[in-house]
Formats: C-alpha cells, sequence, structure tokens
C-alpha cells in the first residue's frame, strides 16, 4: 500500500516519492513551510520534523536564568547526584570488559549493512582466487589422483586402514549478478560507504538491503556503494 503525503494527505506513488523527515512527500510537495519554494535532498533544513528553506530556518533562542543562590544549590545538587549515579554504573560494569550500545533501529540498520557489504566483498574476493587471481589456489594439483584429497598420516604408533578418499566439495556458484535500475532524481552521497549518481544513470548489479536502501553500481561511474531505493525505478 503507497504511503499518503506529509502535506497534500494524498497518495505518493514510487515514482514521485521523496522520504525525508520520516515522512512522505510528493515532490512537488516537499516545499519551505513559509515561502513555499520547491526543496531537494540538498537545500532542505528540517525542525520539528517540516522542511524549511535557509532563509527561513526558525532561529532559537537561549533564555538567560538568574544566577541565585537557589539555582546554585540545585545546580550542585545535580552534579552530586550525576557523580553517584555514575559511580554506581562504573561498579556495575567493572571487569565486564564492554560498553552497553543502544539497539536503536539505525543501529540494527547499519548492522544489516554491514553484514551484506561484507558479504558481497566476500563473493568478489572468492571470484577472484577462483578465476586465478592473486588469492591462493582452491584445489591443490597433486601427481596422483587429481580429483581426490590424501589422507593425513596417522599420528599413533600403531597404523589403522586409511580411509577411502573423499572428492572435494564443487566450488561455490558465483554471486548472483542482481538487477538494472535507472535513477529518477538526483543523490550526493551522505556517507563513505554511499555512492553518488544523476538523474538518468544505470545502476547495475543491485541487490536489495532492506525496505530503503539497496547496494549496486553506477555504470557511468563505476563506483560501487549504497544508495536509496526510492531515489531509483526497475527497467
Amino acid at each position: 500500500m503507497n504511503p499518503l503525503c506529509g502535506r497534500c494527505n494524498r497518495v505518493v506513488y514510487p515514482t514521485e516519492k521523496v522520504n525525508c523527515l520520516d515522512k512522505y512527500w510528493h515532490k512537488g510537495c516537499f516545499s519551505c513551510e513559509v515561502c513555499k519554494m520547491t526543496l531537494n535532498m540538498k537545500n532542505y533544513k528540517g525542525f520539528d520534523k517540516r522542511p524549511y528553506c535557509n532563509a527561513h530556518y526558525p532561529k532559537t533562542n537561549f533564555t538567560s536564568v538568574a544566577d541565585t543562590p537557589e539555582n546554585r544549590r540545585l545546580k550542585e545538587q545535580t552534579k552530586m547526584q550525576s557523580q553517584v549515579l555514575y559511580k554506581e554504573e562504573f561498579e556495575k560494569n567493572k571487569g565486564k570488559g564492554f560498553s552497553v550500545v543502544a539497539d536503536t533501529p539505525e543501529m540494527q540498520r547499519i548492522k544489516k549493512t554491514q553484514d551484506n557489504i561484507s558479504n558481497i566483498k566476500y563473493h568478489e574476493e572468492f571470484e577472484k582466487s577462483r578465476m586465478g587471481g592473486d588469492g591462493p589456489p582452491l584445489q591443490p594439483s597433486t601427481p596422483t589422483s587429481a580429483g581426490y584429497q590424501q589422507p593425513a598420516p596417522s599420528q599413533n604408533f600403531h597404523y589403522e586402514a586409511a580411509p577411502e578418499p573423499v572428492r572435494q566439495a564443487a566450488a561455490a556458484p558465483p554471486p548472483s549478478a542482481g538487477k538494472r535500475y535507472r535513477a529518477v532524481y538526483d543523490y550526493a552521497a551522505a556517507d563513505e560507504d554511499e555512492v553518488s549518481f544523476v538523474d538518468g544513470d544505470m545502476i547495475m548489479e543491485v541487490q536489495q538491503i532492506d525496505e530503503g536502501w539497496m547496494y549496486g553500481r553506477v555504470e557511468r561511474t563505476g563506483q560501487r556503494g549504497m544508495l536509496p531505493a526510492n531515489y531509483v525505478e526497475a527497467i
């Protein structure tokens, strides 16, 4: 089911969908709250989950607090409570040798992305080794039996009957070449593991990672990396 636009509250289809500020927008509805200027992923500024241009971005003002004896007493009391809690947590975790990390949806996405990238790189290195690359050969050549492994000699003093030779397992099939997609918007990489492209670029060897992200190679530049799924369409 297609989501609703965060401004006009109408259905947003994949070809015109912009996913930003935890909402979905039509490309034309993603505009400044004040001047209604159409924005994109490069020039918008978010405040309270609403888009603004640079000129009308709300300015935050700081409120000065009088330095009264009561405020100083509360400040000292809060500081002492923080130190007590810190010492309690330190005593609980002392000797464990690890830090507790919050299992947020963002951390889960990063972990899943790293696992997928590691799996893709493993298959690439495996293919290079299988095709005679820099890696070590998978099957050592032997003068007697090319397709069999020789049993290791027994370490005991009285020898037992040697087991029958075992045929080596067949090599794993090469990874899937992936699907082909075409970019429908411009995108600038925001992290080291992402890839940039422009409208009309062909994205090759695409592999789905989760609902919002893919991994692929830009045919024009040859670069590989992560890319948002709603910026491309299948061919």
